[in-house]
């Protein structure tokens, strides 16, 4: 079926071009016609091309003209594009022809056509390459005498080198493919053009504008540059470079397209200053990528230059621009900073010194010759010059390079390789089918397709010493300059060389230089890139552009467009650029909330072991007998621990610190309490019992009372135990307790693992003792005055409860504050710091004072028996109360231990009793 189609539309072609070899023919004529009057042209019957004979002849399009205008089809000359193009090729083919080793005694002619830089006229133009292909049919022509016409047979094209424009090349292909013409390009890049399927016989020695667009591309990059527009000529290569430009760029996913513009083939008026209104609508797309013509690009920067955009575009301009210096001329400011790029290439020296010899005399081979001598030095060649009103006639001794400036143009070289890559396919086919020198019949008639394998497979050095070889797309591999439109401090231009694209882009970053002499790189972008710490939150459609949210709390930028939380033992860095970890703290002794406590606790600790000291050296006389030796030593331990758990409360929490806090944190307070509640029962039940009779109540023995006291204290040591096995102690880090919105405030404490449920069930049981305590201070309360041992622990029970009751709501109601670590080891180790106080200081420093400042009081007494006693106690509660009556009359009577009581009405009378068993 694609074979039937492509057959259909070649006989189709075929037709067509029957149809158009009489006007080809009719304008040939014409052209032989008016060649007749001009004597310094040769070959006047091909005026409108030139025509080399050779052995082999090959085809050449070339823009010598401009498109012309209003139905004109050709415009002004082309010295630089046109003549110098077509004069590289005719320097080439001289070249290889007086080659011994290229093509031995085998010649080259050409037939080179003007294409006009128009797509439809090269097209007319290109037929004449394949008329030796089509049969005439003259069965129905006669001469006017009845002859059958002699058709003069045309020259036969065996390879076309060109075109230049992408747009002539893509018509001109079309048909040399359907009679297998190679055809070598030496300036189309278009990506269209790679396309091996439909352009199978072409091929160029320029990379196409794949390579180009990813240059740019790569360009863009390296300047930081992720929004730019894209401004491009109607037209093949314009359209086809800008997409793929676009295509690259979707692609990377880097560089948005703010703005693609395009520019007609024929610009109404005011086109070019709507273009640049256009542009300014996104102004931070500074970055232009133009894939324009040449006139276009000159027609651009004019246009910025009125509408006051110096210096605000960043133009980066495609082979089309180069190096070259008409597009800038008159717009330097404009174009200043401006990045183009080139196919890489070199000055072919030998081609300068052919071009510059060269006059009228000694190139009357190129028809066109002419024309571009009055263009170049601006003059007029006799009554038939074309150039009119020119005052100045031509002498004919002018000289190229002496009399007018010369510059190589940039695609001599490409030409020159186009030319000697056909010549190289056609010596490797010459060696495969010939035998011997020249043309042989074998490569009379050869077959294109045969030729284009060898074309394809070619690899030499060119003329400026790069290689040349093609692809199996027929693309030569890319390689460019990159230079960069400057002003110096002269106030000179120069395109300078700031870097080369091979594959990969090699730039040096140093040579840039911007606008009025300023070095830093411009921008172009969106948005500013977000700060570190910072999400970005992308336009919905424009991915380039986007706004910038602060990763707030404990979130840290996980990548350009997301924030995630860190761990909880974590915290965001300075840079919320990551995560760290929380610093942890603790209690340290140095804090004012440490110092307090510790500084009563050691008070404390001195007072109490004072107070042991003198006990333990006055162990033997009254007062410490009567104050119960046995239960007074485990009061005053009690005591001690209620001072020294202070310091394991604010040490550096540890396995064994957390021991220490859970085994002395109740027990201090268990030791008093059970002593203190073991005493007031003592009492209640003494004076309890008296009311009813005159025998001892049980277990008032200190060795009973010792007895009650550590079974009360053992139920405490019990409930550590059990906690020890069922949780054995450690430590662990309250990342909770300090986590405050600021995470740079955040840490972490080290604590023991005794929560406040725990706490309290430690306290519980001494609190539940102290209240047992205080119910008996309570039910003593009415004891004589004289037995004042009962009062001390009421008042001390009462003190302690307050203190209790004041600590609940400190350490609970603290909970939620920063400072609930600090605020609560405070609170419970001066609440058992003033708990201990209260009961040394009201309970021991009455006889301590006594003891050592009167120790005329503690002398031993005569004892009495428990009935005494008891008589004693019950007269001295009647005479309490006729002491309200006489207030100046003082009765005491105190309950002692092993002490004989004396009555006196100004000393203090001791009353005791006998030990008596369980």
């Amino acid at each position: 079926m694609a074979r039937d189609s492509r057959h259909a539309w070649r006989s189709l072609c075929c037709l067509v071009l029957l149809l158009l070899l009489p006007m080809v023919s009719s304008t040939s004529s014409s052209n032989q016609k008016l060649a007749l009057g001009e004597p310094q042209l040769a070959q006047p019957e091909h005026a409108h091309s030139i025509r080399l004979d050779g052995d082999i002849i090959l085809g050449g399009l070339f823009p010598v003209h401009a498109r012309g205008e209003r139905g004109v089809p050709c415009g002004e000359l082309k010295k630089e594009k046109g003549i110098h193009r077509l004069e590289a090729m005719l320097f080439a083919i001289d070249l290889i022809n007086k080659d011994p080793d290229l093509l031995p005694n085998v010649t080259l002619g050409v037939r080179i056509l003007d294409t006009c830089s128009r797509d439809t006229y090269a097209l007319e133009q290109s037929l004449t390459f394949v008329q030796a292909l089509i049969e005439r049919d003259g069965s129905d022509v006669r001469c006017a005498n009845g002859d059958p016409p002699i058709f003069a047979k045309p020259d036969k094209v065996v390879g076309v080198i060109g075109a230049a424009a992408s747009s002539v090349s893509i018509m001109v292909a079309n048909i040399l493919r359907l009679f297998k013409i190679p055809q070598v390009s030496y300036a189309s890049t278009a990506p269209e053009l790679s396309d091996n399927v439909r352009y199978d016989f072409f091929s160029r020695v320029v990379p196409p504008d794949s390579y180009q667009a990813q240059a740019m591309m790569d360009i863009v990059t390296a300047m930081g540059w992720n929004y730019v527009s894209t401004l491009a000529s109607e037209g093949n290569y314009g359209e086809s470079g800008v997409e793929a430009f676009i295509h690259i760029s979707r692609e990377s996913g880097g560089v948005c397209i703010a703005q693609s513009v395009k520019v007609p083939r024929e610009p109404r008026p005011g086109e070019f200053d709507k273009t640049i209104q256009r542009l300014m609508e996104t102004p931070n797309a500074r970055a232009v990528i133009m894939f324009a013509n040449e006139d276009d690009i000159r027609r651009i920067l004019d246009a910025a230059k009125r509408n006051n955009q110096s210096g605000h575009f960043l133009w980066v301009g495609s082979d089309s621009w180069g190096s070259k210096i008409s597009p800038v001329v008159g717009q330097e400011k404009v174009a200043e900073g401006a990045i183009t790029i080139l196919p890489k290439r070199a000055s072919v020296d030998a081609f300068d010194r052919y071009f510059r010899s060269r006059s009228l005399s000694n190139n009357r081979r190129n028809i066109w010759f002419a024309e571009f001598w009055e263009e170049n030095f601006g003059c007029k060649l006799g009554m038939h010059g074309k150039k009119p009103g020119s005052p100045k006639k031509c002498t004919g001794l002018e000289k190229v390079g002496r009399d007018s400036t010369y510059e190589q143009e940039g695609k001599v070289q490409f030409v020159m390789d186009a030319v000697y890559a056909v010549a190289h396919a056609l010596h490797r086919m010459h060696r495969d089918r010939c035998s011997g020198p020249g043309l042989c019949s074998a490569m009379v008639n050869m077959d294109g397709k045969e030729l284009l394998s060898f074309i394809r497979a070619v690899n030499f050095n060119g003329s400026a010493g790069t290689p040349v070889t093609f692809n199996e797309n027929g693309d030569a591999p890319g390689r460019y300059d990159i230079f960069q439109y400057q002003i110096n401090n002269q106030s000179t231009t120069e395109y300078k060389v700031i870097g080369q694209w091979t594959n990969q882009l090699h730039l040096n970053m140093e040579a840039l230089q911007w606008a009025s002499g300023d070095w830093s790189l411009p921008g172009s972008v969106c948005s500013l890139p977000c700060r570190t710490g910072e999400r970005k939150k992308v336009v919905k459609g424009a991915p380039c552009c986007w706004h910038c949210e602060r990763c707030e709390g404990y979130h840290f930028q996980a990548s350009q467009f997301t924030c995630e939380l860190c761990s909880y033992e974590q915290r965001p860095d300075h840079n919320r650029t990551g995560c760290q970890p929380i610093p942890i703290i603790k209690l340290e002794w140095s804090s004012p909330w440490a110092v307090v406590p510790v500084f009563i606790s050691v008070l404390g600790i001195i007072a109490t072991t004072f107070v042991i000291l003198t006990f333990v050296r006055h162990n033997d006389t009254p007062i410490v007998r009567a104050a119960g030796r046995e239960m007074s030593y485990v009061l005053l331990t009690g005591i001690f621990l209620c001072y020294v758990i202070t310091f394991p409360m604010i040490a550096a929490p540890d396995v064994v610190v957390c021991s220490f806090r859970r085994i002395f944190l109740g027990l201090g307070m268990c030791f008093s309490n059970a002593a203190l509640l073991t005493k007031t029962n003592r009492i209640h039940r003494i004076f309890e019992q008296g009311k009813k009779a005159v025998t001892a109540p049980r277990f008032i023995s200190p060795t009973s009372q010792l007895f009650i006291t550590f079974f009360l204290i053992s139920l405490q040591l019990l409930g550590v135990l059990i906690w020890f096995a069922v949780d054995p102690p450690h430590t662990f880090v309250d990342f909770g307790e300090q986590r405050t919105q600021d995470p740079e405030k955040a840490r972490g404490v080290l604590k023991c693992d005794i929560s406040d449920l725990s706490l309290i069930c430690s306290l519980g049981y001494s609190i539940l003792l102290m209240v047992t305590c205080t119910v008996y201070a309570i039910k003593t309360r009415g004891v004589p005055e004289t037995f004042n041992e009962a009062k001390p622990i009421g008042f001390t029970m009462y003190t302690t409860c307050i203190i209790w009751l004041a600590f609940i709501p400190i350490f609970f109601g603290t909970a939620q504050s920063a400072e609930r670590m600090y605020i609560q080891t405070a609170t419970l180790t001066v609440s058992l710091s003033l708990s201990a106080s209260v009961s040394l200081g009201m309970l021991y420093m009455p006889k301590v004072y006594t003891i050592l400042f009167h120790p005329e009081l503690n002398v031993p007494k005569r004892k009495r028996s428990f009935k005494a006693i008891v008589t004693v106690a019950t007269m001295t509660s009647k005479l309490s109360q006729l002491a309200a009556e006489r207030p100046n009359g003082e009765v005491k009577t105190e309950l002692c231990e092993g002490v004989e009581p004396t009555v006196s009405s100004t000393k203090t009378t001791y009353v005791s009793y006998t030990n008596h068993a369980i």
